[in-house]
């Protein structure tokens, strides 16, 4: 039986969370913060939702707005918040900065604090003692591949069946996103749906029947898999090969997905 459902009124309320959240600092896009609150609203399986990698908190807000609406529970917000990771070191001032304070700021402002589990540390740590199923997993943290791989193996063993995972930054200049992704998603029959929705990888967890999209899968890996060559975390992008990373990425389909056709995925209408 299906747990994925779309509540009537989720377009008000994407709307008004991305209200919320549209002024926190941050890195997220409209699209996919609506990406992320449809998700957080649509994915009624048991569990939480987990975030690992929160900054000041835009995408936190966005979905503890939505989980607020709902009744969802308090989202698990994990960042050690101090800009520990390589895309986060313009923003360190010097060797004590931390965006905590910022963070617990913007949850208060937006109303959304007792929403919210924080967690001031490093993901592997909590990973290290978690023991909740989790509903939905956020990954946005560390974006080696060495990073992004702890994260999706330290917490994906606790996703229900038809919960979501997904990832940020899969379409940027970072090696670590989109390898996970088409190495540990894409091609496993344990998925179901997946897609991205500008920088945004996401897809269903689908143990029982996740072969039905492999040809999805498949299509979408053989696009995205085009990119791989040129995320390389030792040596920028420049030149000729700037060029032809963005080429390839263009070609992989990122547009926004309207609720109903992405349940429509989820629900195998596509599968092939």
């Amino acid at each position: 039986m299906s747990c994925i459902e779309v509540p009537s009124d989720l377009e008000h309320v994407l709307a008004a969370a991305w209200k919320a959240a549209r002024d926190v600092p941050g890195f997220l896009l409209e699209d996919e913060a609506r990406l992320l609150g449809m998700i957080a609203a649509c994915v009624r399986c048991e569990g939480a939702i987990v975030e690992i990698g929160s900054f000041k908190g835009k995408s936190t807000v966005m979905l503890a707005t939505v989980a607020k609406h709902y009744g969802l529970g308090r989202v698990v917000a994990i960042d050690p918040h101090n800009f520990n990771s390589a895309e986060l070191q313009e923003h360190r001032k010097n060797p004590d900065s931390s965006s905590y304070e910022d963070f617990l700021r913007n949850l208060e402002k937006t109303g959304v604090s007792d929403y919210v589990e924080p967690h001031r540390a490093y993901s592997s740590d909590v990973a290290s003692a978690w023991d909740r199923p989790i509903r939905f997993l956020w990954i946005d943290g560390d974006h080696s591949y060495r990073g992004a791989k702890a994260d999706f193996d330290g917490f994906f063993p606790y996703v229900t069946a038809q919960g979501i995972v997904a990832f940020h930054d899969a379409l940027h200049e970072f090696a670590g996103p989109l390898r996970v992704f088409v190495e540990d998603v894409l091609r496993s029959d344990r998925f179901g749906a997946a897609g991205f929705v500008r920088s945004i990888a996401w897809s269903q967890f689908r143990p029982a029947d996740g072969e039905l999209f492999r040809s999805q899968r498949d299509a979408l890996a053989k696009t995205a898999a085009r990119v791989l060559p040129y995320l390389n975390e030792e040596i920028e992008l420049q030149g000729i090969q700037k060029i032809l990373y963005k080429l390839n990425r263009a070609r992989v389909p990122r547009g926004p997905v309207p609720s109903a056709k992405w349940v429509s995925l989820l629900n195998g209408q596509q599968a092939g």
